[in-house]
Formats: C-alpha cells, structure tokens, sequence
C-alpha cells in the first residue's frame, strides 16, 4: 500500500497532475494532522455508537418502567396471554399450561430492564455529582464573599469609629460654650 502511494506521487510530480488527486484516490484527505483519519468508503464500517443517545433512550426506557401505566400494561398483556392460551381451542393456542414462552418472555424484559434501569441511575448519580461540586463550588464562593463583606463591614466600623458624630460635636460645642462663658464670665470678675 505504501509502495503504491509513492508510485502515484512520483507519477504525479512528474506528470504534473495535481497531487492532491493522487492522495484522494490513495485515501480520503486530512486537513489536520491531529485529526484521525475518516473511515474509508470500500472497508464495512461498524454503525456508530453514540452513548449519550444510547443512555438518554435506557433512561426514557427505566422512566416509564418505573410507572403504573407500565404495570397496567403489562398485567393487562399477561392477562391476555393467559387467556389466550388457556380458553381458547388447542390448535389456536400457543403457549401451554406451564407458559414456559409467557416465563421465557417476562425473563427477557427483565434481563433487560435491570441493566437499563442500573444504567439510567448511574447517569442520574454522575449528574448529581456534577450538581453537588457545583454546589460546593458556589457555596465555596458564597462563603469567601460573606467572609470579604464581613472584613469590609469591619474596616468600616473601625474607619467609623475615628469619624466624629453629630453627638460627639454637639457634646464638643457645649463644652467650648461653657469654657467660653465661664471665661467671659471670669474677666467680668476681674
């Protein structure tokens, strides 16, 4: 393969053709070379998985197992089955006495709910975890900003604490007013 790649870049330096057609038809192109390469068109390919799309469908699945219209319908199927096979004629029936298919059947839907539903709360904890480091994380920031507001209210108190009041001035004229009196009224003595 790699032998056949040089072949057709040699021959398209030397006959001039354009070498990204040569690399075209050698495999499809990269534009980027931290990029991996697409699959190629002749290879069978395997569908794509796509997890979030497979969880999203287990967790809509293990939703409406867990509800009462789950259990309606269920028993009304089983009701039916066994009615089924049990009233009417033999050669209408299809599952007989022991229901060993209605056993086979309620035994798949289980092997397959316990797993979905398994899977739908290990997305549901991943997404409370994420919720709770988010909480921790705005609680951590809560606290450092009431811790902030409370140095702040400190450095304010304490900036206040120098800073005259209309009390503390009205206390400080009365008593330049009394000095001020008791000095007029001490030269009037003499």
């Amino acid at each position: 393969m790699r032998e056949l790649r040089e072949l057709r870049q040699l021959r398209g330096r030397e006959g001039g053709r354009d070498r990204r057609a040569e690399i075209s038809v050698a495999g499809p192109a990269r534009s980027r070379l931290d990029q991996p390469r697409t699959a190629r068109p002749g290879l069978i390919s395997l569908p794509a998985y796509d997890p979030e799309a497979f969880g999203k469908l287990s967790e809509r699945i293990a939703r409406f197992l867990g509800t009462g219209r789950f259990i309606v319908w269920m028993t009304v199927v089983i009701i039916i089955w066994v009615a089924w096979n049990t009233l009417l004629p033999d050669s209408a029936r299809f599952d007989s006495y022991p229901f060993i298919f209605l056993t086979l059947v309620l035994s798949l839907q289980a092997s397959y709910a316990a797993p979905l539903i398994l899977l739908a709360q290990n997305r549901q904890d991943n997404r409370d975890r994420v919720n709770m480091e988010q909480d921790r994380a705005r609680s951590d920031r809560n606290i450092a900003d009431t811790e902030y507001l409370t140095r702040e209210v400190a450095a304010l108190r304490h900036g206040l604490g120098e800073v005259a009041t209309r009390d503390f001035i009205r206390s400080e004229l009365q008593s330049l007013l009394k000095e001020i009196e008791e000095r007029r009224e001490a030269r009037e003595t003499l």
